[in-house]
């Protein structure tokens, strides 16, 4: 398979992540609201709160997500040209033109990083019941 396509699967696979940690708070505050009882499962809260805090810790890490980094090392080796700065940066300032310095970036994980841990609070995970 060739580097371009590798790297369109992994802008795929990141787009993913991201529609996830954004989806899954979303469809825990409302579910938390509308008694839906899969938004309060142990595997999902946590897989979701791992997720948040993986981008939590390299934003104040000041590290670049491994999935950009493979995704602009591909591109590379394709020839093509690649961008500079988080995959997030990048396509907030493509779709929304923001153009931010970094430590913008990192409050605003931060700070939907502790709107996940408020849900744990506000909308506890449960386990199964045997």
């Amino acid at each position: 398979m060739e580097a371009v396509h590798l790297a369109d699967i992994v802008l795929v696979a990141h787009a993913l992540f991201v529609a996830f940690v954004v989806g899954a708070f979303v469809f825990t505050v409302i579910g938390g609201y509308r008694g839906w009882r899969w938004t309060r499962n142990l595997w999902f809260r946590s897989a979701h709160l791992a997720a948040i805090g993986v981008v939590v810790a390299q934003s104040w890490l000041e590290v670049v997500c491994p999935l950009t980094v493979l995704e602009m090392r591909l591109r590379a080796r394709s020839g093509l040209a690649s961008y500079e700065g988080s995959f997030i940066e990048h396509w907030l300032h493509r779709i929304l033109y923001i153009d931010a310095p970094g430590w913008v970036f990192i409050v605003a994980y931060t700070a939907f990083g502790l709107f996940v841990v408020w849900t744990w609070v506000r909308f506890p995970p449960r386990r199964r019941r045997p």
